[in-house]
């Protein structure tokens, strides 16, 4: 291979270098615009950059005038376009639809339900201009084609090209897409979207009539709170998406334009009161809980301003109170989840999807993006994952208020530390006991049982260790009893056991020390030598008396006077006190009882 030598390179240098430069400084030609192919296969068709566009800064354009081209600058369009319209302009759109088959009927979609106006001019063969009009100031009923967003139909030739302009009103951004869909096409699209909305508005529904529902039964503010938010949030969602123009109210245009800002005002404001009752608020600060319910009352002033203004000064008025009671709802939640408040951290994690889904519809609004699948149907994503977390939320809310009252309702029958019964109720029902023994003619037994080491505990251990051994005892006796029987608490270290018969001699002789047996088990997280040590008196009913207070009187007294060196765990009723006679037990190789 030779090589090239330093005389021929200079002049290869300098072609190369003659060429860059008549690359840069010759016009380029400008790349051919994609034609407007009506193809059934690949749909829905979007304009692209067929189309020319002009913004009427005044909105006094007429048809005429725009055909003529008269102080007209054309604008080619392109995929993915947002025009920032003001309230007193408007957006025409110049197209031709080239020739195409006419097997089917085509329509002009504008997948954008909140768009205030959209007029369609079309040519006749006189040269009269035709026009179809849809959108928010005009009727669903009235419009060409009823439905959730403007479809405008279209005529397709396959002899010659159909030209259009179309002229769009809104008062703030527009970005939605101008896309030309088949019959058949559109038909299988709206049943995939039908699905997505039957889905959230089926689980919106559900949770209405699940919150109405344990509001009545319940008695719970935050379920008839949670009610007409979640009903508000679904029609906001209606509203948002053209179902509510097409379904509820296709024959009120003025409410119909007006209900996607005022919706959104009233949602929060429910929300604002919801979250106060849910985090108990009104319990933790009267202050607190007034600012909330201010806020929420504010939303009627804002429902006011809404209505009084137009154009950009409505649109802030509606985002500047969402954006002031979304912070206003964070605040709470994190200022009660600092007091202890369990259930407002998974308040603030059900809110994050509808907070992160909320990003998109409003960068769609501020003309950030596009209008797409995700700006109109995220929210109801962001709904459908917080609905479901807010009612179980609710629910363990409920479920634990139910168990506070039950307890403070039953305190004057359950010890609150250990949930048994206490001693009232304890005679009570140890005079069932013996009326049915005399009744039935059988043996039942009674026993008083006190903790005899705890001091011992304390000094082995520690003083939490011997505040702990009640507690231990009382469900070690739990599991000891059956289900007919009964086990109270009597005093701090005194507990009573009620044995229903019909009990045989021995089983009644060796109840007491079967609980001994069972106290005097290891626990699986302590010690060996962390074990409950009881004294246990026994008698036997109706053997050893039928009248409740003397019975309980000498069980007391038994108690009381048993030597605290004994070696004895049970002292029956029957022996004589400190005779030493009767049932005993004495566990060996233990520290006596």
């Amino acid at each position: 291979m030779h090589q090239m030598t330093p005389g021929r390179r200079w002049p290869v240098l300098a072609i190369a270098l003659l060429a860059l430069f008549l690359a840069l400084t010759m016009p380029s030609t400008s790349p051919a615009r994609t034609v407007l192919d009506l193809d059934t296969v690949r749909q829905p068709v979007d304009l692209a950059d067929w189309g020319d566009f002009w913004v009427d800064p005044h909105a006094q354009a007429t048809v005429q005038s725009v055909d003529a081209g008269t102080g007209v600058n054309w604008t080619p369009t392109h995929s993915g376009a947002v025009y920032n319209l003001q309230p007193r302009q408007a957006l025409w759109v110049r197209f031709t639809i080239p020739p195409a088959p006419d097997a089917e009927r085509w329509y002009l979609e504008i997948p954008y339900a909140s768009v205030d106006r959209v007029s369609l001019y079309s040519q006749d063969t006189a040269g009269q201009w035709n026009v179809l009009e849809a959108g928010d100031r005009i009727a669903v009923g009235n419009w060409p084609v009823p439905h959730r967003h403007p479809l405008l139909p279209v005529t397709v030739s396959a002899e010659e090209p159909r030209k259009y302009l179309l002229r769009v009103e809104n008062m703030h951004a527009f970005g939605a897409p101008l896309m030309f869909i088949s019959e058949s096409r559109l038909n299988r699209s709206e049943q995939r979207v039908s699905l997505i909305l039957g889905i959230f508005f089926g689980l919106a529904g559900l949770a209405v009539a699940i919150s109405v529902l344990s509001a009545v039964s319940l008695r719970d503010s935050a379920y008839a709170l949670y009610a007409p938010a979640v009903a508000l949030t679904g029609l906001t969602q209606a509203s948002l998406t053209g179902i509510a123009g097409l379904h509820l109210w296709p024959h009120l245009p003025a409410w119909n334009d007006a209900s996607a800002l005022l919706l959104p005002v009233w949602t929060m404001a429910a929300i604002v009161l919801f979250i106060s009752a849910v985090v108990s608020l009104p319990e933790r600060s009267r202050r607190a809980h007034l600012a909330m319910q201010g806020l929420g009352a504010l939303g009627a002033v804002a429902s006011v301003l809404v209505l009084a203004t137009q154009g950009p000064t409505r649109m802030g008025i509606m985002a500047g109170y969402m954006g002031l009671t979304q912070a206003a709802v964070i605040v709470a939640c994190l200022w009660a989840w600092r007091l202890g408040d369990r259930y407002a951290p998974w308040v603030l994690v059900g809110g994050i999807p509808v907070i992160l889904s909320a990003l998109f519809p409003l960068a769609r609004i501020a003309g950030l993006v596009p209008v797409s699948f995700l700006t109109s149907h995220s929210m109801q994503f962001g709904i459908a994952v917080e609905l479901p977390i807010l009612l179980v939320i609710l629910m363990l809310r409920s479920q634990q208020r139910r168990e506070n009252s039950r307890r403070i309702q039953g305190l004057d029958r359950v010890d609150p530390a250990t949930g048994l019964i206490n001693a009232h109720v304890f005679e009570e029902r140890l005079a069932h006991m013996i009326a049915r023994s005399v009744r039935l003619r059988q043996q039942s037994s009674v026993l008083l049982m006190d903790i005899i080491n705890t001091e011992q505990i304390q000094r082995d251990f520690d003083r939490r260790s011997a505040e702990e051994m009640p507690l231990r005892v009382a469900g070690r006796l739990l599991t000891t009893a059956r289900e007919i029987d009964s086990v109270a608490r009597l005093g701090e270290l005194r507990f009573g056991m009620l044995v229903e018969g019909p009990l045989s001699p021995q089983d009644a002789a060796s109840a007491g020390a079967r609980v001994i047996a069972r106290c005097l088990m290891p626990f699986k997280d302590k010690s060996p030598e962390w074990v409950a040590q009881l004294r246990v008196a026994q008698a036997l009913v109706p053997l050893d008396g039928s009248d409740v207070n003397d019975l309980m009187q000498r069980l007391h007294a038994v108690l009381a006077n048993a030597p605290r060196d004994s070696r004895r765990g049970v002292f029956a009723l029957s022996d004589a006190p400190g005779t030493g006679a009767g049932s005993g037990f004495a566990p060996s190789g233990r520290a006596p009882l």
